[in-house]
């Protein structure tokens, strides 16, 4: 097996932690998680609101999935962390959702936790497999 590769990707949120847009180890592509800051200026307030929030996330992650060449159809596991769990679940599924085939969902863990960096509602990461 050949060495994990670190990857920094141009057009992505500016990391807010000492950490790499993904790791590559060979077909699997592990992407940190995102929150929903602003790719063009990490100083911007966060979007209001839970659905607002989860497409700024899910936009981030499209700009790290594009930089490596890869879709939303090669996601086979995605982890969503929430700090209103009860008041926002439904909500961001809605969102989180459209962005996915109906026949090309991944697996999925969702979990409400007390803080996200940067005080987001919302994080996610991904795991993909390039075919």
């Amino acid at each position: 097996m050949n060495d994990p590769l670190f990857h920094m990707i141009s057009g992505a949120p500016a990391p807010v932690a000492p950490y790499s847009h993904a790791v590559e180890a060979g077909k699997w592509v592990f992407l940190t998680g995102q929150v929903p800051t602003d790719p063009d200026s990490g100083a911007a307030a966060l979007p209001e609101g839970i659905e607002a929030q989860t497409r700024r996330v899910m936009d981030n992650l499209l700009i790290v999935l594009y930089g490596l060449d890869l879709e939303l159809a090669d996601v086979v596991a995605a982890r969503v962390f929430l700090t209103h769990f009860e008041q926002d679940y439904a909500k961001m599924n809605e969102v989180y959702q459209s962005y996915f085939a109906a026949d090309r969902l991944p697996a999925r863990t969702c979990v409400g936790v007390t803080a996200l960096a940067a005080n987001a509602l919302v994080e996610i990461d991904c795991i993909a497999r390039r075919s």
